[in-house]
């Protein structure tokens, strides 16, 4: 490590740093990056790509009193390097480290937490508008991808800030390179010199002469015109100088002196500014130019070749991958099937899709709403939309899912992946909340598989049910069980039975009815006999098999990865209440109220209570030390359970 990034501990030291320097900084932070992210993986490529403009940024504004924002943060590892966090750079994204993502609470340089995207505008605004009634001269510099610009939100933000007209600079970090070098170059000129201090002050100063003279108005609005005319030719900033934004760009990414000269003058000028910036993803690390896809969000990889680290331990295949293959399969059979998705054809698996059946595949950009709305209007035309998107990002969608889709009962498939908790990507992507927020929606079958076949099976299911259908399944490998070629309808709201015992029931949903076997077996060695029950259904609940089995034993234990309020647990309470059963103790296990934080899904399942021994002890602390003794030498009975599935 040199000793120049080594000096830097906070964003002022760079500012005495002459041109070169800054370069030898940015190759230097670049290095840092590529080293640490191949260990603990992250979001390569668009960190990257922004580390001359993280430098500039910090050269000519002053956080944390000047205010910069990075939307959705996948880009911050230069903007952490450069605010006081190198040494703990090592620690990022691992148990107890920095966060993959800007924190408010980990640095008072991380102006907003991000996760999401296209926030960025609108916080900025809000922010900018709050500095401005409140007297302070503070900037407000918004970083925002061109992907992140699709979402609507982006330009409801941009609408409202050219109406409001207050001191904002939006960064249009533009990674596509759609634009031409010569177009950038040319337009990069302009920019500079039209946007200096001086031909700012000329401009306003032969407005204010023509317009104050006889004639002057209509003369300025033919100048103004002619203006306008040649940016709108030379550049693609037509639509932004449209929502009162004064554009400038495309500018060079990767040129320092360019960035900061033109910084300096847009902190001169009043008013929302658009700054477009072409930058090259993955700058610096030839694996990540070439394939910049996949090092966006990469695990740890060998430097040298920029493969993934090999595991000795050969991994079943991911949910993901089988639902996959299983809707390509299905698809082919039925040309009524169609795949939709918001900007993450490899991440929801669709990319397999995409290449198959590519005339029934639609990548709509970050655009949740309007995948929802989109698919919907497919379905209303006897289509059978599958909408595959993150839990975390569907929640942008709710109003959409309830309004266009499940009020007329329109026959559309939700693939929610990344159910539960997903790892290093912390609060911002853990799908935390879907069985809340989606179980109070009428007509809404909700489906939640123990394992990768019965995923296979419940697919197929939803797509022969007629109505909307929520399909979700976690992040990760799956269990390693064998597959069924031949699949099956699931009969809509049935549980299944896994093992029976007398003494307490658990309930589990999804991928943690393994977890609770497990237990169920561990709680043998305590001689207490518990039931395992695979629920299948969140929404609607096999009512029969709860209320049968709470009948049969005074202990019921509910597990799922969600949040407890509301979710599953929920459920389960509701129903025994509704059946007038007051009798029964009923312990749930899930997600707690609180945010959970970053590190590996084993780590963060047993800090949460979703392990195998935390069940045993749930267990355990519910059945008195008295009634486990007697339990212990009693014959195992079995429950005479009807109307449900046997295993």
């Amino acid at each position: 490590m040199s000793d120049l990034l080594e000096s830097i501990k906070r964003p002022q030291d760079i500012k005495e740093l002459k041109p070169k320097k800054l370069m030898q900084l940015a190759s230097e932070i670049r290095r840092k990056i590529v080293e640490t992210v191949a260990e603990t993986g992250g979001h390569l490529a668009p960190s990257l790509g922004v580390v001359e403009l993280t430098i500039a940024l910090h050269y000519v504004f002053d956080a944390p009193k000047d205010r910069l924002i990075w939307d959705v943060g996948h880009q911050a590892y230069a903007h952490k390097l450069l605010t006081g966090r190198i040494d703990k750079f090592h620690t990022l994204r691992q148990d107890g480290g920095i966060s993959g993502f800007p924190k408010r609470s980990e640095s008072p340089y991380d102006t907003l937490d991000t996760g999401h995207s296209s926030t960025s505008i609108s916080a900025s605004l809000g922010m900018a508008t709050a500095l401005d009634l409140k007297g302070e001269d503070s900037r407000v510099v918004a970083v925002i991808g061109d992907g992140s610009m699709s979402a609507g939100l982006a330009f409801e933000a941009l609408n409202n800030a050219g109406h409001l007209r207050k001191d904002l600079v939006v960064i249009l970090n533009d990674n596509e390179m759609s634009i031409s070098p010569n177009v950038g170059a040319l337009s990069s000129f302009l920019s500079r010199k039209l946007t200096s201090r001086p031909a700012t002050r000329l401009k306003k100063e032969l407005e204010s002469f023509l317009k104050r003279s006889g004639v002057g108005e209509n003369i300025w609005a033919v100048l103004k015109r002619s203006e306008d005319s040649l940016k709108a030719l030379l550049t693609p900033g037509m639509l932004f100088e449209s929502l009162q934004f004064e554009y400038l760009g495309p500018l060079p990414g990767h040129h320092m002196e360019s960035l900061i000269q033109t910084l300096k003058n847009v902190r001169t000028i009043p008013g929302p500014v658009l700054v477009h910036v072409l930058t090259k993803k993955g700058k610096g690390y030839p694996p990540a130019e070439h394939h910049p896809d996949l090092f966006h969000g990469v695990g740890p990889f060998d430097i040298s070749t920029g493969k993934p680290k090999s595991s000795s331990k050969i991994k079943p295949p991911s949910y993901t991958t089988i639902f996959s293959r299983t809707l390509v399969r299905l698809a082919k059979e039925d040309p009524k099937i169609v795949a939709i998705t918001a900007a993450m054809p490899a991440g929801t698996g669709l990319n397999a899709f995409e290449k198959e059946i590519p005339n029934r595949f639609f990548d709509v950009g970050i655009a949740e709403q309007h995948a929802v709305t989109f698919a919907a209007g497919l379905a209303l035309e006897g289509l059978i939309p599958v909408v595959a998107i993150y839990s975390t990002f569907l929640q942008r969608a709710y109003d959409q899912i309830i309004h266009d889709v499940c009020l007329t009962n329109q026959h559309v498939v939700f693939a929610i992946d990344r159910g539960g908790l997903v790892g290093e990507d912390g609060p911002t992507h853990h799908g935390a909340f879907d069985l809340s927020y989606m179980r109070a929606i009428p007509n809404l079958v909700i489906m939640v598989p123990k394992d990768e076949n019965e995923l296979q099976h419940m697919l197929y299911t939803a797509l022969m049910h007629n109505g909307p259908v929520a399909l979700r399944y976690p992040r990760g490998s799956g269990t390693g069980v064998s597959l069924d070629w031949q699949l099956r309808e699931i009969p809509i709201g049935k549980a299944e039975i896994e093992m029976e015992g007398p003494d307490v029931g658990i309930i589990a949903l999804g991928h943690h009815v393994n977890t609770a076997r497990n237990a169920a077996k561990e709680l043998a060695h305590y001689g207490i006999k518990a039931s395992v029950i695979n629920a299948r259904f969140a929404k609607p609940l096999d009512r029969d098999l709860i209320t049968e089995i709470a009948s049969k034993t005074s202990y019921i234990l509910t597990i799922e990865e969600n949040s407890l309020a509301g979710g599953f647990g929920s459920a389960v309470l509701e129903c025994l209440s509704d059946n007038g059963i007051v009798s029964v103790k009923v312990c749930r296990l899930g997600l707690p109220d609180r945010f959970v934080k970053h590190g590996s899904q084993k780590t963060l399942r047993k800090s949460v209570g979703l392990d195998v021994p935390s069940i045993v002890d749930s267990v355990r602390s519910m059945i008195k030390s008295k009634e486990t003794k007697l339990v212990n030498s009693a014959k195992v009975s079995k429950l005479p359970v009807s109307g449900a599935v046997r295993k």
